[in-house]
């Protein structure tokens, strides 16, 4: 026969207990963190916003255009909603655009931020060239 009572359980902790880390030695700097990747809501959102407001079009009018509500639209140019191919097609419609041209453009928006990070990136971790060269 057990000693324990029928209604008790053996509880195991999920996590075990640690000791605290000790402090370090030194101050250690915190490494960059590395830039964040675009979002493809982001960018497609961009991109409809500046053929929108090239084409000197209010949000409503686009809207409207797209059968698609306003505020949902503004939100999507802002890279709050993830919309769906529908959504996407019938706004670059509504912007006189097909999905294909809309989609091209989002590339390119990515390829000019891809390029601009790389840059950024390459700039930080080599010394620039000031066009002075020395020779012995």
């Amino acid at each position: 026969m057990s000693n324990q009572a029928p209604n008790q359980a053996l509880v195991v902790p999920l996590r075990p207990k640690t000791a605290p880390a000790p402090a370090p030695a030194a101050p250690v700097t915190p490494a960059r963190p590395a830039p964040r990747e675009p979002l493809f809501r982001d960018l497609v959102g961009d991109v409809l916003r500046r053929e929108r407001l090239a084409q000197e079009r209010t949000l409503k009018d686009v809207a409207d255009a797209a059968r698609i509500s306003m505020p949902y639209l503004s939100e999507v140019e802002r890279g709050r909603k993830e919309a769906s191919s529908e959504v996407l097609a019938a706004a670059a419609q509504a912007l006189g655009l097909g999905l294909g041209d809309l989609l091209s453009l989002t590339q390119d928006e990515l390829t000019r931020h891809t390029r601009s990070r790389t840059r950024a990136r390459t700039t930080t971790t080599s010394a620039p060239y000031n066009g002075l060269c020395l020779a012995a």
